[in-house]
């Protein structure tokens, strides 16, 4: 794919998917876990991170985020998300097309990517990874993106798209003082 000098992709949603029987497994296990019950839409929201930030998301159902996150955080098992994850075959099409830098941005936290993006390959496909943080911020903050634009050696002159599936990735884009060129790509495959 030409027209493009560096190529920035979310993670969950649009370069990949876990099966939905995981997804609810996860959440049938943490609300046990706070005594609190998940629909499927509450937990399709809290996945894919629609209607904005977790953490406000979170608080808006009466949910501490500081109570919520450690709780996730020991029921999701690396090994098992990683066996449930796909990527999505449009976007595989994708990847083999582009000749230019490519990274990952992602909320997903390193101890979960890394089993994901190796047990799929894409380690080999992309050029860097960068998982959002406390310390670096979370998207729609552009930092996350920022970083990996510094990892890719990109200069504010290039053209590049964020391509991601939520609205904190195209706030993310927009948001970026970096390069005027950074064009964003909304994907929804749920």
């Amino acid at each position: 794919m030409t027209g493009y000098d560096f190529w920035l992709f979310d993670l969950d949603g649009t370069l990949v998917d876990v099966d939905p029987a995981y997804t609810r497994e996860v959440f049938d296990r943490v609300g046990e876990r706070l005594d609190r019950p998940f629909s499927d839409r509450e937990a399709e929201v809290l996945w894919h991170g629609l209607g904005g930030p977790r953490n406000a998301v979170l608080r808006s159902w009466g949910i501490d985020p500081r109570v919520f996150w450690p709780a996730f955080h020991a029921i999701e098992d690396p090994r098992a998300r990683a066996d449930a994850t796909y990527l999505h075959p449009d976007a595989d099409a994708l990847l083999s097309t582009i000749d230019a830098p490519i990274g990952i941005v992602t909320h997903c936290q390193e101890f979960l990517t890394a089993p994901v993006v190796d047990t799929l390959g894409l380690r080999e496909r992309v050029d860097t990874i960068v998982c959002c943080t406390e310390e670096l911020g979370w998207k729609p903050d552009p930092t996350p993106v920022h970083a990996a634009m510094d990892e890719l050696g990109v200069s504010a002159a290039d053209a590049g798209v964020l391509a991601g599936d939520a609205e904190s990735d195209v706030g993310a884009a927009r948001t970026s003082k970096r390069s005027v060129n950074l064009e964003t790509l909304f994907v929804k495959f749920y």
